[in-house]
């Protein structure tokens, strides 16, 4: 008895086994019917340029731009020009009034002044021509070097007749020796000239004077 339920336990797990394995070599009735195929080609994607890495944190805003420096050298060269304008002006302003009151222009309008010729060309009231630049005084040109022996001066003159220039001249040939004038003349706006060398003895006596 306890043999033939022993075969038939055998007999039945024998059966369930060929039961699993026949009943998976078939299909069963969930997976029919299967869908068909794909007919068309698959939708292939491309990318012009390779994938960039995404931000993982948020970018800072971007900072105002910094006020440009503005350059200091064409104030600084400005402001040179102009001091060394000034100072050149004031120098030539200075030597101007040095010779126009200095004691050989003075004598020389002395001179001009009693000269009758001249008050025939240039009329009365002879004086150095105002310039506007010197706020009325004359311009005097040329240069007065009493210890090198040497004065050569020109200046405009002006009556109520007319306006010339004057011409003076005058040097010191060895050291010691009086100033001998070289030329002392007028010369008219109306190509008048009037020679003054009759009356230099005066004006370089005023020259050794102010040398010595």
């Amino acid at each position: 008895m306890m043999f033939i339920t022993r075969r038939a336990r055998n007999l039945l797990v024998l059966d369930r086994s060929f039961g699993a394995a026949f009943s998976r070599g078939y299909a069963t009735v969930t997976e029919l019917p299967r869908p068909p195929p794909p007919t068309g080609e698959p939708h292939v994607e491309t990318f012009s340029a390779p994938s960039k890495p995404r931000l993982y944190y948020t970018r800072p805003p971007l900072k105002a731009d910094l006020p440009r420096v503005q350059k200091r050298w064409p104030f600084i060269l400005a402001f040179a020009t102009v001091g060394v304008s000034a100072w050149a002006a004031f120098l030539l302003f200075a030597t101007n009034q040095e010779k126009l009151s200095s004691s050989v222009v003075q004598r020389i309008m002395q001179t001009v002044r009693e000269n009758e010729e001249l008050k025939d060309m240039l009329g009365d009231a002879i004086r150095p021509e105002p310039t506007w630049y010197l706020n009325g005084d004359p311009w005097i040109n040329g240069s007065i070097n009493l210890p090198q022996g040497n004065v050569d001066l020109s200046f405009r003159l002006k009556g109520h007749r007319g306006s010339g220039t004057l011409y003076f001249t005058s040097i010191r040939k060895a050291k010691g020796q009086p100033f001998t004038p070289l030329r002392f003349r007028v010369i008219g706006d109306d190509k008048r000239v009037v020679n003054l060398h009759s009356q230099t003895s005066e004006s370089s006596s005023a020259v050794n004077a102010e040398r010595s």
